[in-house]
């Protein structure tokens, strides 16, 4: 099929590129193969097309052997499997080869720095991100609008919002594009305000704010529940001759959604309607989360029938979106049936499924997913290990569960995280291994929190393990001083072995106290 073709590099370089944009797997292992035969393969030119098609294939593993083979590696090369693996989202592949090419001795050439950056920020690696800005000042790359807007970027996703503003601060030109990052950076923190008093200053000196940057702001009020903030920044986009699109109202809507006001986010999405703006994918999406339960999945049915009737339900978002509401609902089958009818799934729809089964009690569906995603070059995410550790900590899988754990940092590369530790004293605590999971806590590099003491105190009382249920109390107490709840705990575990008197005193305490019990909250309650 590639005769028809002139067999110049040029030709066949348009073709791989096809096939990349198409993501065209066989047809582009086929062109690799007649290229094999040719003996053009190994030409660096298209070696680095092949490169960049099979990374956006996803197929990884190909993609280093093919940058691996190429002979005389030049600056070039490493920009082009790196920009790759950026463009694609493996940002952590991106930044270890960063890493290796600069054991390599190879300068840092400022075409890369954008890409390295970028992924810095999606992983919230800045000590990386650090050391690229002290080889940027060394090399006096910061006059360069588009590496500096790159730093300010990855300081505001890794929330040194401080350090992003003084970037901003030090450029000679102050650019929308560079504005916008900073005031990314503040609603990310729910520092809102001053990223709306930045976008006063900057329209005095002529930088004028366009939709994203209202639409920033916007998201980042209605995050906080902030709604009257909402209606005037609103007022303020009209007055400036901008009208609000669907991203406002969208943001709008999931505001509402994660502040649980489900009646005012349907309320909203109606009005928006009523504007002549047709929802997107996102707007589709942001719903399902306030339908999550019987009282409000017949709302989640009728957008699920809205999203077939415009044509969105296709979209690997809503699809996933979908799967998430059915099985945080506890509509496995439901759930089950959309997700193994997907062409296209998302590491987020992977994850959906797999919370899905371990929440609701098909613990080994959950690891035989999460077996099977791995099996299908999935990588998981940080998410992941928190869904599949929770199926082993409730199936009892104590072995498993541990050698999972261990994989995360070691094997995936993947930072641990607090929630990583709560769910391995959860399993430990569960088996009965009190003493194990209290030298994990001791272990750990960051500070438990709330869920780590919870699960030991949890477990101890399960295991009527006195000593340990004090010290986990104490630390709750510190971190929520004013729960009644876990000094409720505290006081059935003395119940449960006899211990009146100990019951008598936490009882004393909490009136003296008067603490008081704070209401459940979940995504998945009715209005």
């Amino acid at each position: 099929m590639h005769r028809s073709f002139q067999s110049s590099t040029d030709a066949y370089a348009n073709l791989i590129e096809t096939y990349a944009h198409d993501r065209a797997l066989k047809p582009g292992k086929l062109l690799h193969a007649h290229l094999i035969v040719k003996g053009l393969a190994h030409l660096t030119y298209l070696a680095t097309k092949l490169i960049a098609f099979y990374t956006e294939c996803g197929q990884l593993s190909i993609a280093r052997k093919l940058f691996d083979k190429i002979p005389k590696r030049d600056i070039h090369h490493w920009i082009s499997i790196i920009r790759a693996y950026t463009r694609r989202g493996y940002y952590q592949e991106a930044i270890g080869v960063f890493t290796e090419m600069q054991t390599e001795g190879l300068g840092i050439d400022k075409y890369l720095i954008p890409s390295v950056l970028k992924a810095c920020g999606h992983v919230l690696d800045q000590e990386t991100g650090k050391k690229i800005h002290c080889l940027c000042v060394k090399k006096s790359f910061e006059s360069d609008a588009f590496i500096t807007s790159s730093l300010i970027d990855m300081y505001s996703k890794c929330g040194q919002v401080e350090k992003a503003k003084k970037v901003f601060d030090g450029m000679f030109v102050k650019d929308l594009v560079a504005l916008n990052a900073v005031v990314s950076g503040y609603a990310r923190m729910g520092i809102v305000e001053e990223g709306l008093s930045l976008v006063e200053e900057m329209k005095l000196i002529g930088v004028k704010p366009d939709v994203v940057t209202w639409n920033t702001l916007i998201a980042g009020f209605s995050k906080k529940g902030d709604h009257l903030s909402v209606s005037k920044v609103f007022e303020s986009m009209l007055d400036n001759g901008i009208e609000p699109d669907v991203v406002s109202w969208t943001s709008v809507i999931s505001g509402f959604v994660q502040n649980f006001q489900y009646d005012e986010a349907f309320d909203t999405f109606k009005k928006m309607m009523k504007q002549g703006l047709y929802p997107s994918s996102a707007t589709i999406s942001s719903l399902f989360p306030a339908c999550m339960n019987t009282v409000n999945l017949k709302h989640g049915k009728e957008v699920h029938g809205y999203a077939t009737v415009i044509g969105v339900v296709d979209d690997v978002y809503v699809k996933s979106a979908l799967v998430d509401m059915y099985a945080k609902g506890g509509f496995i089958s439901e759930a089950q049936t959309l997700f193994y009818k997907m062409s296209e799934t998302s590491i987020v729809t992977w994850n959906s499924m797999i919370f899905g089964y371990a929440n609701h009690g098909y613990c080994e569906e959950a690891i035989q997913l999460f077996e099977q995603m791995e099996k299908e070059g999935k990588k998981p995410d940080y998410m992941t290990f928190i869904a599949v550790l929770n199926a082993c900590s409730h199936a009892g899988l104590v072995e498993l569960g541990k050698s999972l754990f261990n994989s995360i940092q070691e094997r995936y590369e993947i930072s641990l995280r607090v929630e990583h530790y709560a769910c391995l004293v959860d399993l430990l605590g569960r088996a009965g291994k009190l003493d194990e999971a209290y030298d994990v806590i001791k272990t750990m590099p960051m500070e438990p929190d709330l869920f780590v003491w919870g699960a030991l105190l949890g477990a101890c009382r399960n295991h009527e393990n006195i000593d340990l249920a004090e010290l986990a109390a104490k630390h709750l107490r510190e971190l929520e001083p004013g729960s009644k709840g876990n000094n409720l705990l505290l006081a059935n575990l003395y119940a449960d072995i006899g211990s009146w008197g100990n019951v008598e005193k936490i009882k004393t305490m909490m009136k003296k106290k008067r603490l008081r019990k704070f209401l459940g909250c979940s995504w998945i309650e009715g209005l």
